[in-house]
């Protein structure tokens, strides 16, 4: 869990050796030697875990000695006395003693015994746990350590069990792959265990096998377990690899065979041996298994399967007490869909007393008694790669349901350091992908997509979340603040705080990070000095009284995210390694920004719910993200001003804009959002947009020919006057890659276009179109088209739309989606049709 700290704490102490400073340091060369990730043996292993965390301490003590003197040294050249605990010297020799003791002790771990011996492996097979919990399936054992599946009770999974079982009985000539996934709990090998043992599946198969690879795959152990499951005995001990693939393809060939591989984590187990069903947690391996095979998502349970669940395992068929119903149904529904979860509680319940007061009690405690029943859980976590772990128990720290913003985590995640740079990839993609990993692994739920189905926010169960918590305590990565905090956790380097916790009672000067989330916005005080070590500070939901001048001496801060009044703070200009800065006023106001905000070199992302007023300067901003921003006054040169735009959000009340013409210049620009001016005549637009907002521009509909021509063009916003004119012709017209398309407050009565004129299309939104005669016949015929909306247009445009499905369903095609005001098509016309004859 060091290698943040540690790439951050290098970093830093590069820039006092390159830097003026050298005479203040009593400097040894420092040099760091990695733990390499071997498997070592078990008696190896604490001594490993032990040196890891002195290394990790030795770090974060270097980090805080050197950022604490960067901060002296910026205290002594702003001729501002530091305080007293900062020290204008630095002494490296301490440090330089820790890691050579580290790497002294490394060298007496037995290398040679660093990795299990075949022995070891099968022991370690045999006394592994059953999760059975995790999908309520109960196993039996044979001396080998395979899992024979057997009947349990399973709720909720007919629908999904009915789809799979249609998929493996399909008279298909060559293999069928069909992958179930879903995160930890979830219920995968319950589903799976219930089309083992289905009838009309052993009567399909003839042979039917089951294997459990779990995280830890070994090739022998894999076959040994199918062989077993297909009654194949002899000599499997003595029989090499070769051998063993022998027998097992022998046994199958000729013959229709089920197996299913249970809990895959690895796609060189699947390369192994390329057979039907399996289970994962990780899509990346279903996907792999087959590119174009079957992959079934597992839905949560619904509140009545979860209470139906709960019921059965704690009554077995019985009823429940009408008196314990209320309470009963609240424990079901804060499972939250999870079997695991309905499970576990069911477990507590079967225990316990059938008391009013005790079921009152479970249900308003339901969480702590998760807290010993995670280990499924933590297989996903201890299956992570070294550069996932710290940013999945980071999202922990939210709060509990909290939609948590792609963009807004992006940047946090990069500001404490967790992302590592691979190659020419920008920070924040990295982080991204960081994320869409996760997504995959099932270990976060989407919550939000936009318009063409990218993640814009999500969350976490809470049982996934409890297990962040856990994990991140025992790695100390965070402190999650739910009272006053004690002085014995004021060494934590990162914060969060809730709603009952006032943050001037909280003063540390190694704190790292404080996220505030308080449910209500509240008045604090808060003293720069408490917290010179700062990098990241979010007070979003906190009113700051007379933002303090100190906050300008916090010179390591990347992350701020303040409230504020109309004024801009202008000490907020003197943090030079800012890299986002989110300012929210108390309402949407004109925000005027310093002429010296150019000096914050670092500064890659500033939002508002203001317009900003963004002043002329002669020094160009690395920004690559801006919110709505008014050029000032002599600004006539974008590419000079923001040469590495890549998302844009331009506002303006005047008709002449001077810089409308150097938007082709700017050639990172991917999302631009375009608002007022008119008279702007023939704009160019760079041909690396992918997402294009216009509102208030008043364009003529011939400029629809330059638009049409962006080759990376995804989503179009067309809204309130964005162009003037009743007749927009698209016929001749060929948008490549748009998928989606809006139109909101226009004035436009015909619209002409053919099939090809979008041929990617995926979304058609109208919005108070009220003069739009009709929406042309040929949208219909579009292949990629999946939903039509229409919103408040006239009753010609609803008959249209009636017209395109029953056209596309006459060719067959009930796939297209259409909603009229908010309705299915439908529904609306029957409930038209009856408001009429009423």
């Amino acid at each position: 869990m060091a290698n943040s700290d540690l790439r951050i704490f290098m970093d830093n102490l590069k820039k006092i050796i390159h830097g003026k400073h050298q005479q203040l340091i009593n400097y040894n060369p420092l040099t760091l030697s990695s733990i390499d990730q071997h498997h070592y043996h078990p008696d190896e292993l604490k001594k490993v875990r032990n040196l890891k965390k002195r290394l990790k301490d030795a770090a974060e003590e270097a980090q805080d000695s050197i950022d604490l003197f960067l901060s002296a040294l910026h205290f002594t050249n702003s001729k501002v006395s530091p305080r007293s605990d900062l020290k204008t010297s630095l002494d490296l020799n301490k440090i330089q003693k820790s890691i050579n003791s580290i790497k002294v002790e490394l060298k007496t771990i037995n290398i040679g015994n660093m990795k299990m011996d075949s022995s070891s492996r099968i022991e370690h097979v045999k006394t592994e746990s059953v999760a059975a919990a995790a999908a309520g399936t109960s196993y039996t054992r044979n001396p080998l350590g395979i899992k024979k599946p057997s009947e349990e009770i399973v709720v909720g999974l007919d629908h999904d069990a009915e789809i799979i079982r249609d998929k493996l009985t399909e008279d298909a000539k060559q293999l069928c792959v069909v992958s179930i996934v879903g995160m930890g709990g979830l219920g995968k090998t319950t589903l799976a265990t219930k089309l083992f043992n289905d009838p009309s599946l052993k009567y399909h198969f003839h042979i039917r096998a089951w294997a459990t690879v779990s995280q830890t795959y070994i090739k022998r152990d894999f076959l040994v377990q199918i062989l077993t499951s297909i009654g194949v005995q002899k000599d499997l001990e003595i029989d090499n690899d070769s051998k063993l693939r022998e027998k097992l393809h022998k046994k199958l060939m000729g013959r229709r065979y089920l197996i299913v591989i249970d809990d895959i984590w690895s796609i060189e187990a699947w390369d192994d041996l390329k057979i039907i069903l399996l289970t994962s947690r990780l899509n990346e391996v279903a996907l792999h298994v087959k590119p174009h095979g079957f992959v079934h998502s597992l839905p949560c349970l619904t509140k009545e399967n979860s209470w139906e669940l709960l019921k059965q395992k704690v009554f077995h068929g019985d009823e429940c007490p009408e008196w314990l119903i209320e309470y009963g149904r609240k424990i079901a529904r804060k499972c939250q869909g999870i079997p695991l979860s309905v499970v576990v509680m069911a477990g507590v319940l079967a225990k316990e007393p059938m008391s009013k007061d005790l079921w009152e009690e479970i249900a308003c405690s339901i969480s702590s008694y998760h807290k010993g029943n995670l280990e499924t859980l933590a297989l996903s976590y201890h299956h992570l790669p070294d550069h996932l772990r710290e940013c999945f128990l980071y999202l922990g720290g939210f709060p509990e349901d909290f939609k948590i913003s792609v963009r807004r985590l992006i940047c946090l995640w990069v500001a404490e350091g967790f992302i590592e740079e691979v190659g020419n990839q920008s920070l924040e993609d990295t982080a991204k992908a960081y994320l869409m990993d996760l997504i995959s692994r099932n270990l976060v739920t989407v919550a939000k997509r936009d318009e063409i189905g990218d993640v814009k926010a999500f969350k976490l169960h809470d049982l996934v979340r409890e297990l962040c918590l856990q994990k991140a305590k025992e790695e100390g990565l965070f402190l999650k603040i739910d009272s006053p905090p004690s002085s014995s956790q004021f060494r934590q380097r990162r914060a969060f705080t809730n709603q009952d916790v006032n943050i001037s009672h909280f003063t540390n000067q190694t704190t790292r990070s404080l996220l505030c989330f308080h449910k209500e916005i509240r008045s604090v005080e808060i003293s720069a000095h408490s917290f010179v070590l700062l990098r990241v500070l979010d007070l979003l939901q906190c009113h700051v009284k007379d933002f303090p001048e100190g906050f300008a001496f916090l010179v390591h801060l990347r992350y701020l995210a303040i409230r504020c009044s109309h004024i801009f703070p202008k000490s907020i200009c003197k943090l030079w390694s800012l890299q986002t800065l989110v300012l929210q006023t108390h309402r949407p106001i004109s925000l005027i920004l310093p002429c010296y905000i150019t000096d914050l070199v670092n500064l890659r992302h500033l939002w508002s719910n203001s317009v900003l007023h963004l002043p002329y300067s002669e020094k160009p901003m690395n920004l690559h993200s801006i919110s709505k921003v008014n050029l000032g006054y002599g600004v006539d040169n974008l590419q000079k001003c923001l040469p590495n735009i890549k998302d844009l959000a331009l506002y303006t009340d005047s008709e002449f804009n001077y810089w409308v013409n150097d938007l082709e210049l700017l050639h990172d620009l991917e999302n631009l959002e375009l608002t007022g001016g008119s008279q702007w005549g023939h704009i160019k637009f760079p041909a690396t947009l992918k997402k294009l907002s216009l509102k208030r521009c008043e364009l003529p509909w011939s400029h629809m020919s330059v638009i049409q021509l962006l080759p990376q063009l995804e989503v179009l916003e067309l809204k309130e006057e964005a162009f003037t004119g009743r007749h927009w012709d698209a016929f001749e017209q060929r948008f490549r890659q748009l998928k989606f398309l809006k139109l909101e407050w226009s004035d436009i009565e015909k619209w002409e276009a053919s099939s090809t004129s979008f041929p990617c299309l995926k979304r058609l939104s109208l919005h108070y179109c009220k003069h739009l005669e009709e929406i042309p016949i040929e949208i219909g015929e579009i292949e990629t088209l999946e939903l039509i909306e229409i919103n408040w247009c006239s009753n010609s445009v609803v008959e249209s739309i009636k017209r395109i499905q029953e056209e596309q369903h006459d060719a067959g095609n009930y796939e297209l989606k259409i909603t009229v005001d908010g309705k299915e098509l439908s529904f609306y016309l029957s409930q038209h049709e009856s408001s009429k004859s009423e």
